[in-house]
């Protein structure tokens, strides 16, 4: 018999068979608490509160397939348990991690008799969905397609990207947002209080401070919290009294350090360097600063980002200061040179400099612009006068005549024409008015169109 069987038993009054009394509390805390009913939920309420579409969905057992994506410990498997605890469902769970396609077909095959003989539903649960490959989720979807069992997909990643297509339309996704501090709270002081599954016949005490402490660091999540708290107590003898005094330094102790939510390969990846080039291009350098913290100190690699920090200071500051692509690459010789976490202050006096410095991106558009006529349009041959005679040859067939020798002319310039015919008088690049571009800016035009308005 399941935990989840058990729970069922225990929930609708029914006495627990002997042999199976000790298994509720042979499971982690956080697996004893799970909720038994929408009543007991707690959190996502644009999900299941009342009145809610999907709450109404639950309750008239009109249950389509569905995706949840949400972070960890924000109750996807959970709310997973109690839809089939409502709906008096069969729940057949899978991890994606270790199942294959063959528990996919034992899992139909099951349904299917059931539903026969029985007529009850299944609701096959897919922890962690994303892992599945593209011909194990195309295995499941003939069956979702025809109602023999309703899919619960659980992922901590963006569906879009990582659920294919073909069965992403056949189920509605559903977003769980992070579990608020109150909310974490509640589900903690629930688990101190409870006598049957939780804490409550051990008589745990938790200082305030240490509450507060537990559940700002759990981060939102609620599994975190509640295996923190059940380490701490299990660490924790009895008083005189019989009651377990938790304080601040054993909860500590049991955290070791925040929960930081980052995948390096999966969306937040993705989201926080963009928030960190975003925070950078508006020239803020506390929301830099961090952004940056939040990849480092999660494990980023500091040389991923200090390639973006490089690529920032051609991209977004460009000639308005060009020093800043060489601050950019000495951090990332500094990270690489003596690693981190010391190599952690390179990058940050990298990010504060690029997010200080002037911002033009008129660098970014010229290349565009030449990569556009690049592809787009003829690729004529070098002029004739701009190419290397370096035989007696080709001198003779014309290359380098007339080419006029820069350093022989007065300011060092003279005006000449260095593109093909196709693309002559063609301007890419246009410098801004900010930092130092303002002066490359002055000293091309004294050169180039001083010398066009002469000549009109």
């Amino acid at each position: 018999m399941t935990l989840f069987d058990l729970g069922k038993l225990e929930a609708e009054g029914e006495e627990v068979p002997a042999e199976d009394e000790g298994l509720l509390h042979d499971v982690p805390l956080a697996a004893r608490m799970r909720p038994r009913s929408l009543a007991e939920f707690v959190g996502q309420e644009h999900l299941v509160g009342e009145g809610r579409v999907l709450r109404k969905s639950i309750e008239a057992d009109q249950l389509p397939s569905m995706i949840l994506w949400g972070p960890p410990g924000s109750g996807k498997t959970t709310l997973a348990y109690v839809i089939a605890s409502v709906t008096k469902s069969h729940f057949s769970p899978l991890s994606a991690v270790s199942a294959g396609v063959a528990d996919l077909r034992r899992i139909v095959n099951e349904a299917r008799r059931r539903r026969k003989f029985s007529g009850q539903r299944t609701i096959m649960f897919i922890d962690e969905i994303h892992r599945f490959n593209k011909s194990q989720q195309d295995a499941i979807l003939p069956y979702v397609e025809n109602g023999v069992v309703t899919l619960i997909g659980a992922t901590t990643e963006n569906p879009s990207f990582e659920v294919i297509s073909a069965l992403l339309s056949r189920c509605r996704v559903f977003t769980l947002n992070a579990l608020t501090d109150e909310q974490v709270r509640l589900i903690v002081e629930r688990a101190i209080k409870e006598e049957d599954r939780g804490l409550g016949k051990l008589k745990v005490e938790l200082s305030e401070d240490a509450l507060v402490h537990l559940v700002v660091m759990s981060n939102g999540d609620a599994r975190v919290a509640l295996n923190a708290l059940e380490m701490a107590t299990q660490a924790t003898a009895p008083g005189a009294d019989g009651n377990r005094r938790l304080s601040l330094e054993t909860i500590e102790e049991a955290l070791q350090r925040r929960a930081l939510l980052y995948d390096k390969s999966g969306e937040q990846h993705y989201d926080l360097i963009s928030a960190l080039h975003k925070s950078l291009r508006g020239s803020d350098p506390d929301a830099a600063l961090y952004w940056l913290g939040r990849m480092l100190e999660a494990g980023e690699d500091p040389l991923y980002v200090a390639r973006r920090l490089v690529r920032f200071a051609s991209e977004d500051v460009g000639m308005a200061d060009p020093q800043a692509l060489v601050v950019a690459v000495a951090a990332q010789q500094a990270a690489h040179f003596i690693g981190m976490p010391e190599g952690n202050l390179a990058l940050a006096e990298a990010v504060i400099y690029l997010a200080a410095a002037p911002k033009s991106n008129s660098l970014y558009e010229a290349y565009s612009k030449v990569q556009q006529d690049v592809e787009q349009s003829r690729n004529e041959p070098v002029p004739l006068h701009l190419r290397n005679p370096v035989t007696k040859l080709m001198r003779g067939f014309g290359y380098g005549k007339g080419y006029k020798y820069a350093h022989d002319y007065p300011g060092h310039f003279v005006e000449q024409q260095n593109l093909p015919d196709l693309l002559k008088g063609k301007r890419y690049y246009s410098p801004s008015d900010q930092g130092y571009e303002k002066e490359v800016r002055a000293r091309l035009k004294a050169w180039w169109e001083s010398k066009r308005e002469k000549k009109d």
